[in-house]
C-alpha cells in the first residue's frame, strides 16, 4: 500500500487501501498499524487533519480494531 507523508511528530505516513477498506499508519517510531473497516471520508479526513494526533484519538483509536503489521 502506498503511503504519504503526514506532518505530525507521532506519524510519519498514512495510505488507504479502498477495496479492503484499510487504513494503514506508519508509527514515527517505524511501527506499522492497519485499522480495518475505515470508510474513505474518514481515512482522507485523518491525512488531511492539520491535528492528526487529535483526529486519530477522536475518530479512529476507539472505533476501529488496529493490528500492528511492523
Amino acid at each position: 500500500m502506498e503511503r504519504k507523508p503526514l506532518r505530525s511528530s507521532q506519524f510519519k505516513s498514512a495510505g488507504y487501501d479502498a477495496a479492503t477498506r484499510t487504513l494503514e499508519i506508519e508509527l514515527s517510531t517505524g511501527t506499522i498499524m492497519q485499522y480495518s473497516g475505515v470508510t474513505r471520508q474518514v481515512a482522507d479526513d485523518f491525512m488531511r487533519a492539520s491535528s492528526p494526533q487529535s483526529f486519530f484519538r477522536d475518530r479512529i483509536e476507539e472505533e476501529y480494531l488496529g493490528k500492528k503489521v511492523r
